[in-house]
């Protein structure tokens, strides 16, 4: 692996550490428990496309880790775990595809990453009724989707005009 790759990897690692970071910092928008924007996915839509899956999925592991060693808990970690793992999962069979917009391959990153949470907590918590809870995070989980996978989709864009 070429340094200037290195460099790069270890740009988006803090790039997504910093995101989390400030996401943590955003007072709840709504009084649900469990919302947030996801910033840090915006770094994975673009290190999928710019970089490809495997680099990708190195990038994520490394950001959840570090950001639940930093600032998490074990339970943070599991949560941050299952969602990270299917999101991106999902993303990388739709990029695959190439059926899906960038923008679309964020949106169901976004629900998917609600859909590993929930399953997660309902094991933890040992009650399916959180499943009445996800019809809430599927729709947020869709505009912050929607709205993460549009400044991805300009950032790769963007990207892709600049010779480094």
């Amino acid at each position: 692996m070429k340094a200037k790759n290195i460099a790069a990897f270890g740009v988006y690692v803090a790039l997504a550490m910093i995101f989390s970071y400030i996401e943590l910092q955003i007072p709840p928008l709504v009084a649900i428990p469990g919302i947030k924007l996801g910033l840090p996915n915006v770094v994975i839509i673009i290190a999928l496309y710019k970089f490809g899956w495997k680099e990708a999925i190195v990038i994520n592991v490394l950001r959840v880790l570090l950001v639940s060693v930093l600032f998490g808990t074990v339970l943070s970690l599991l949560y941050s775990v299952a969602g990270a793992i299917l999101s991106l999962f999902v993303m990388i069979i739709l990029k695959k595809s190439k059926i899906f917009s960038t923008v679309l391959v964020s949106v169901f990153g976004a629900i998917s990453h609600n859909i590993g949470q929930i399953t997660v907590a309902i094991f933890v918590l040992e009650t399916s009724e959180l499943l009445y809870y996800l019809p809430v995070l599927l729709r947020t989980g869709t505009i912050s989707g929607l709205l993460l996978g549009l400044i991805g989709a300009t950032v790769v864009k963007k990207l892709d005009n600049i010779k480094i």
